[in-house]
């Protein structure tokens, strides 16, 4: 049995870089002249109010316009760019697309740009779980699946596999972070539905502590390219420095759907694996005690316990917990908080001994709205759930949280990104194609 194939590629002009991973892959051998292509990039997000560092966060318009270029040059007419971008509080794929320049590839290649959040969504036995699948991902007969080389804070690594959760609808996401189930033993039955015939992982950059944009960006300057889709997440993976085996939700799909997690049985082209291995964290640091990120037991902050995110903290929740934490920390003047828990997700209960207990989001309140241990409670009870209301419950229990101090977070973590280290916000814009 031959082994499935995986090129590596050095990224240096991208169009060069693409169609040579494509070639060393025989990426396209699995497409037919007339087949309705799907193009399913990485774009979970964007901010059009602050300053989005998107390197390693989501796919660079460099690589996703040098596809579409080789697509139309091999004769493929039928493109679609399809993806369900996170809705806080609506959905931005259009704005998306118009940023990131894809309008030039539908103007030059007719190539069709749709927001799945703003079409049909079908219900779909997926093997012993029921979702709600984007209908155009459904009636694509092949699709070209191109996420980003990232790590990911509640499943380690996030490549092809993880991104095809962006094909379903904001409900269907939820019940993936749901209580009662294993976040990494739910998205993976997409995977088998869907006709994947090439995954193409966009590592010219790499991103710790993923998903979002206060993670840590590296130029890695890396392609990678293949028709099976475990074999290309398998290398992925290594290259952010992990095992197959130590991903759960990748060790699942091969446990399902058959195929190795051993780098040893994948037949790797072009560049050596071993050297261009960046191991790259994924997750956050807390306390020992559970009380908040090493930061703050650093900080010395007192009277606060803020209770680690898990994975039943669906991606609206995700987004917003780190302005949380940021203005907690802030808000930290060198005396003792007047002792506040904070609890997020849907199993997290509150503990006994607390003055003041924030739920914060409409899971966690539903879940502790009778909890005999809360003395006052803080609901935030949106969903997801809204900052400024946090803001203003914490000022009226003495906590000083100002926005302003996240606004000037962000405006840090953009700027620690410098144009001669490789930071080019050009690849993420279509200007010519």
């Amino acid at each position: 049995m031959s082994k499935p194939l995986v090129a590596v590629v050095k990224f240096a002009e991208a169009y060069q870089s693409v169609r040579r991973a494509l070639e060393l892959s025989d990426g396209l051998a699995g497409l037919k002249p007339g087949d309705r292509i799907l193009i399913k990039p990485n774009l979970v997000s964007w901010d059009f109010d602050l300053p989005f560092p998107p390197y390693g966060v989501v796919t660079t318009s460099a690589v996703l316009g040098a596809l579409v270029r080789i697509l139309a040059e091999e004769g493929y007419s039928d493109i679609t760019i399809g993806e369900g971008p996170l809705m806080v509080p609506k959905t931005i794929g259009q704005a998306m697309y118009k940023e990131l320049g894809y309008h030039q590839l539908r103007e030059k290649y007719g190539v069709k740009l749709v927001d799945f959040n703003e079409e049909k969504f079908v219900k779909t036995d997926l093997g012993g779980l029921t979702l709600s699948l984007a209908e155009k991902v459904l009636e694509a007969d092949k699709i070209i699946n191109v996420p980003v080389l990232k790590t990911h804070n509640q499943t380690k690594v996030s490549l092809g596999i993880k991104n095809l959760k962006g094909c379903i609808n904001r409900a269907s996401k939820m019940h993936c972070h749901g209580k009662d189930v294993d976040l990494s033993h739910t998205f993976p039955h997409i995977a088998e539905k869907l006709p994947v015939a090439l995954t193409l992982i966009d590592g010219v950059f790499g991103l710790a502590k993923g998903p979002g944009p206060t993670g840590t960006a590296q130029r890695l300057d890396l392609l990678v390219a293949s028709r099976d889709l475990l074999a290309a997440d398998v290398v992925g993976a290594a290259l952010l420095g992990y095992r197959a085996a130590e991903v759960e939700h990748l060790a699942y799909f091969a446990r399902r759907n058959g195929g190795s997690l051993d780098i040893n049985d994948i037949e790797v082209r072009g560049e050596p694996l071993a050297e261009n291995i960046h191991p790259l964290e994924y997750d956050w640091e807390w306390t020992a005690e559970n009380t908040g990120p090493l930061g703050y037991a650093k900080r010395g902050i007192k009277g606060l316990a803020v209770r680690k995110y898990d994975s039943t903290m669906c991606t609206g929740c995700s987004m917003l917990f780190n302005p949380v934490l940021v203005m907690l920390m802030a808000a930290f003047k060198g005396e003792p908080f007047p002792n506040v828990e904070v609890i997020s997700g849907k199993v997290q209960l509150a503990s006994p001994g607390f003055d003041y207990t924030v739920l914060f989001g409409m899971c966690p309140y539903k879940l502790n709205k009778d909890n005999p241990h809360i003395k006052q409670a803080i609901a935030i009870k949106g969903c997801p759930p809204d900052l400024q209301e946090f803001v203003e419950a914490m000022r009226e229990i003495g906590v000083p949280c100002d926005y302003k101090d996240y606004v000037q977070y962000r405006h840090y973590i953009f700027h620690r990104y410098k144009a001669e280290d490789g930071f080019d916000l050009g690849l993420f814009k279509i200007d010519n194609v």
